[in-house]
Order: structure tokens, then C-alpha cells, then sequence
């Protein structure tokens, strides 16, 4: 069984119970088998965990639709016509590709920065570009995701949603960021995972060697660096992260398309260079 029965059967609630819309729902088991829970549901079960980026990608294989939505299990929408509205907004802008909504607390706790996708937070009940991506719940056109070929199966976790949004815009789509639309998710912290800072470091490296273009690249990568040695004070957690930015540096990344100066300048109007 997944570790949050409960929150799953919430998340998937949540869903079928999305009016004025028709919806094929997919629950993907990553190295756990969903069909013994869920007898009556689409499920598919992948015997190994491939992470979260992957698992992702094997699930939107399995449904059909104009859309894709995806929603984490221990996230939840809170109205029954929040993704009718997604589709509005996709409908009234066509230049839209993604739409990240809002993330509300579930239970105690702050919303922290990281749920607001953009690099000035301001207000966070304000809508906007998205240049950075909370992954927990996200929309996107099925033909969109297509052509970008879906999210870094190879990146396990962390720093995902970035490339996807990069390309969004390198695509020569907008992924925009719509406080209107609301799903609740608690706050925890990203680093209960035990891996957390080996993969934020390495994938950080591979963001930049799939997809920015030389001297970009190189200024990203030392940006990061230089921020990181100043943020990460846990030694053990440091050598972690050095572990990972060194993996990052000599493993192959995996090819995607390098962002277009069009796309760079895009994301830099949007209010994000990519460069931090």
C-alpha cells in the first residue's frame, strides 16, 4: 500500500468530484500495487520505484484528454469546479501552456515561499507568470507535454518542475501562476527526504547541462554554487551536496532541447533569468 492511504483517497475524491468536466484518472503506484485498493479505478503499478518525475510520465501515457493534470496524493482541490476553471483560463489564452494554482496550508503552518513560482514573491494572492514550478498539482496541454517529451524521467526528484517550465516557454508558450484556482497540501518540509541534498544538488548541475546554452550555463551553475555554500550549514548535509554537485558534473544529464535566447529573454520578461 502507498504510505498515505488516507490522503490518497482525499486527492482522488477530490477529482471525481470535479463538475462540468470529463476526466480519465490514472493512479500510479510507484513500487507499490494501487488494484488491490482500487479494484473500480484505472491504477497501474510500476514494480520499481522510478521517481517521481518518471512515474508521472508512465501515468499520462494511460489516460486520454486535451489536458493533463497532475495531483500529488497528499494534495486535495478544494472546489468542485477548480478544474473547469483551469480550462477557462486555458481557453481564454492560448499562449498558456501550464497553470500552476494557488497551494493552500492543509492544517497549521505558513505557506512557504517555494509554493509561490516566481522569483519576487509580492503578493501571493496575486496572479502572474510562473518561471519556477510547484509540482504538486499542475495542468498542462497533453499536446504541449508531448513536444517537450514530459518531465526528466532520469532527475528522480527535485528541481523537475524547473525544466518543465523552461521549456514551456522555449516552446514559445507562457506557464502562468492562477491564485483564482486553490488545492490544500500540508506543510512539510523538502528535507525529509533522505537524498534531498544529493539530487537538489546534482539535478541543479543537470538543469543546466540539459538545457541552457554556454556562457548561461556556467553562470548558472556558480550562482547556485556560490548560494548554496552559504545556505546548506549542516556539515554532513554540505558533503552530501557536494557528493551531488560532483555526480551532476561528470554523469550524462540526458539530451533535451537547449533554451532558444528567445525563451531566455521570455523567462527574464516574466521575471525570471534563468541565470538564479
Amino acid at each position: 500500500m502507498g504510505k498515505r492511504p488516507r490522503e490518497l483517497a482525499r486527492a482522488l475524491q477530490s477529482l471525481k468530484s470535479q463538475i462540468g468536466i470529463e476526466l480519465d484518472v490514472v493512479i500510479v503506484g510507484n513500487s507499490w500495487n494501487p488494484a488491490s485498493e482500487y479494484p473500480e479505478e484505472k491504477t497501474l503499478y510500476l514494480p520499481e520505484n522510478l521517481g517521481i518525475p518518471a512515474g508521472r510520465n508512465a501515468g499520462a501515457v494511460k489516460v486520454s484528454g486535451e489536458f493533463l493534470f497532475f495531483l500529488d496524493d497528499d494534495a486535495y482541490l478544494e472546489s468542485p469546479h477548480a478544474l473547469t476553471a483551469l480550462i477557462s483560463h486555458f481557453d481564454a489564452h492560448s499562449q498558456w501552456g501550464l497553470i500552476q494554482p494557488r497551494v493552500v496550508p492543509d492544517g497549521e503552518g505558513i505557506a512557504p515561499s517555494r509554493w509561490i513560482p516566481r522569483l519576487r514573491i509580492g503578493d501571493p494572492l496575486a496572479s502572474s507568470p510562473a518561471t519556477t514550478l510547484w509540482e504538486g498539482a499542475v495542468i498542462i496541454r497533453r499536446s504541449l507535454f508531448n513536444e517537450i517529451g514530459g518531465w526528466p524521467a532520469n532527475f528522480f526528484y527535485a528541481h523537475e518542475g524547473i525544466e518543465l517550465v523552461w521549456q514551456v516557454y522555449n516552446h514559445g508558450f507562457i506557464a502562468w501562476y492562477a491564485t483564482d484556482v486553490t488545492v490544500k497540501h500540508p506543510v512539510i518540509q523538502p528535507t525529509r527526504h533522505a537524498n534531498f541534498y544529493r539530487l537538489n544538488a546534482r539535478n541543479r548541475v543537470w538543469l543546466a547541462k540539459r538545457n541552457l546554452p554556454f556562457p548561461i550555463s556556467f553562470i548558472y551553475i556558480s550562482i547556485w554554487f556560490a548560494i548554496s555554500m552559504i545556505r546548506v550549514r549542516n556539515v554532513n548535509a554540505l558533503i552530501s551536496w557536494l557528493r551531488g554537485f560532483g555526480n551532476g558534473v561528470v554523469a550524462s544529464a540526458g539530451k533535451q532541447r537547449k533554451l532558444s535566447w528567445r525563451a531566455l529573454f521570455a523567462l527574464g520578461r516574466a521575471g525570471r533569468f534563468p541565470v538564479i
